[in-house]
């Protein structure tokens, strides 16, 4: 018999309510289930259950893996095409024509702690080039063979049950529920807590979404924020760069929900999870019970609780005969991030008190760099050469002393690298800009005795040929 869902026992009454704050990364409206159960409690949300659409995400699911370590519970979050149920001019306006594809355009898995002090959220490439694994069909009664298939199109096969399947069989992590909410519940939810913003150090437009944002912070609406989650084609990372800007839109939302007092107000609650429910599907298993353990239990849950990754690659544009250009995944480092899912590990370094790093256009690795020390200290230009590399800098690995001492740390580069030099300079903070015109892709850092250390850096969006996004924090992940 398959092993059926986990459920959590509800936690001991009398504890001090606090608001809820953590980062399940989810889906919108999923993860506002969640958090409002913690601070409405049993009597609100059993009428929220009783509006939430059932599949049977688990049938007849045979030999699945084995449950984790502790009571760590694993989410399965599949974000949907919806768009029929849009009007004429949503459609329109949000580039949003053509035919539903019935398929999942957003595939996350979601780990929750035992000690529920941790949400890990892992998403998952929509093309992944994967196995669906053997199965009945429920319409002829006959078994498809394992067969290879895109992850998105593993859900327009055998819908919910099937996309379990194969996740469960590609990743070897034993999924407890399955959530799942379309196009339209996610737009007309952005816009009952009245618009979210999210920041970007460039401008971020593309053609085929219609998404047009300039550098800095804007206030999205939701079908904005539907373009802003979507979009594919605004750097060479692709899907890689799109799910990082859905984690971080996620954490966006997530926090204009728990400032603005939605949870604690009945209203506001009620407009916004019935919003949110007119399309939300979930297994049978996943009720009352488990919304409110499972909010009572992340009372005072922080961004910085919480951790998101996506699953490493090997080739971003591996082509396959019938399927075409798929994501193929690193199968080794692939595995030992599972591993640490269903040992119940952290993905990221928590530190109660982590430096933040700045998100930057060009990505450090990107750069390569030359240290000279200016001053009289020495083994400065090598601990600085070291502390570089660290954050991800290719540096030349050979520091100097400089031909000259120098007042202050300064940065020479060659005008046609400006975005570079800008990525170098937020790693040194304060030191001087000098334009060399000639000197070529190679920066020059000259330290002064102005120089501290080094500050940490991210790109905002992987590298091209990297398919690779290190986990990081949610706190990481917020405007500044």
């Amino acid at each position: 018999m398959p092993e059926p869902p986990r459920t959590l026992p509800l936690p001991a009454p009398g504890r001090r309510r606090r608001r809820a704050r953590w980062i399940v990364r989810a889906t919108a409206g999923v993860s506002l289930v969640l958090l409002a159960a913690s601070g409405v409690g049993h009597a609100m949300v059993t009428g929220v259950n009783e509006n939430i659409s059932r599949v049977d995400a688990f049938k007849d699911m045979g030999k699945r893996p084995r449950a984790g370590s502790g009571d760590g519970m694993n989410f399965l979050v599949a974000g949907t095409d919806g768009r029929d149920r849009l009007s004429a001019a949503e459609k329109e306006r949000y580039h949003l024509g053509g035919e539903p594809c019935h398929c999942t355009d957003t595939v996350m898995l979601v780990h929750l702690s035992a000690a529920r002090d941790r949400a890990s959220v892992i998403s998952l490439p929509r093309d992944s080039f994967v196995e669906a694994p053997e199965r009945k069909d429920d319409k002829t009664g006959r078994t498809v063979p394992a067969h290879p298939i895109k992850l998105n199109a593993a859900y327009a096969e055998g819908g919910p049950n099937l996309t379990v399947r194969t996740v469960e069989h590609m990743t070897g992590v034993h999924i407890d529920h399955y959530l799942e909410v379309d196009f339209t519940s996610f737009m007309k939810t952005v816009d009952a807590v009245g618009g979210v913003q999210v920041c970007s150090t460039r401008p971020l437009r593309d053609r085929y979404s219609g998404l047009d944002l300039p550098k800095g912070t804007s206030e999205l609406n939701g079908g904005e924020a539907l373009q802003y989650v979507r979009a594919r084609h605004l750097d060479g990372g692709s899907d890689l760069g799109r799910m990082q800007r859905q984690q971080r839109f996620l954490v966006a939302l997530l926090h204009k929900i728990t400032d603005s007092g939605a949870l604690v107000n009945p209203v506001t609650f009620k407009r916004i999870t019935s919003t949110l429910l007119d399309s939300l599907r979930a297994d049978a298993g996943f009720g009352t019970r488990e919304m409110v353990a499972l909010g009572q239990a992340l009372r005072g849950f922080k961004p910085a609780s919480s951790e998101f990754a996506s699953v490493p690659v090997s080739d971003i544009s591996y082509s396959v005969p019938s399927l075409g250009s798929t994501v193929k995944w690193d199968e080794e480092r692939a595995e030992k991030l599972f591993a640490a899912v269903r040992a119940d590990r952290p993905l990221a370094v928590h530190k109660k008190r982590k430096e933040r790093a700045t998100v930057v256009d060009v990505a450090p690795d990107e750069i390569r760099v030359q240290v000279e020390n200016g001053t009289r200290t020495r083994g400065h230009a090598a601990r600085a050469d070291k502390a570089l590399r660290a954050t991800g800098f290719d540096t030349t690995g050979t520091p100097r002393n400089a031909s000259a001492p120098a007042d202050r740390t300064v940065i020479s580069y060659d005008p046609r690298w400006n975005r570079s030099v800008r990525t170098l300079a937020a790693a040194l903070p304060g030191a001087k800009l000098r334009a060399v015109p000639g000197q070529g892709p190679l920066l020059r850092v000259t330290l002064g005795p102005d120089h501290k250390g080094v500050h940490k850096v991210r790109a905002e969006v992987p590298a091209p040929d990297s398919g690779d996004v290190p986990a990081v924090t949610g706190d990481e992940e917020e405007c500044r």
